[in-house]
C-alpha cells in the first residue's frame, strides 16, 4: 500500500511539472507592408502560395529580424491565374 502511495505521489508530481511547463502562444497577427517600411529581414521561413487568381491578391510572410523575433508580413502581388488568360488569346 505505502508502494501505490509513492507512486501516485510521484505521478501527480510529474503532471504538475509537465503541465507548469505548458506556454501559451499567442496568435501572431499580420503587419502591413508598406513602401516606407524599413524591413530587417535575417532569415525567410515560408511564404504563403500565390492564388490562382486573376488579381491583385494579399500572400503572407513570415520572417525572423536579426534579434530572432518572428513577424508575418502580409503584402499584395499578382495572382497567379492570368496566363490562361493571356493564351487563349
Amino acid at each position: 500500500m505505502r508502494n501505490l502511495i509513492a507512486l501516485a505521489l510521484v505521478f501527480v508530481s510529474a503532471v504538475s511539472v509537465a503541465a507548469s511547463k505548458v506556454e501559451v502562444v499567442e496568435p501572431q497577427v499580420a503587419e502591413q507592408y508598406n513602401y516606407s517600411a524599413d524591413l530587417d529581414i535575417a532569415k525567410v521561413i515560408s511564404i504563403t502560395s500565390v492564388p490562382d487568381a486573376c488579381s491583385v491578391v494579399p500572400i503572407q510572410m513570415t520572417y525572423e529580424d536579426h534579434h530572432g523575433e518572428r513577424h508575418i508580413l502580409e503584402y499584395n502581388v499578382m495572382g497567379s491565374g492570368c496566363s490562361d488568360q493571356i493564351s487563349s488569346l
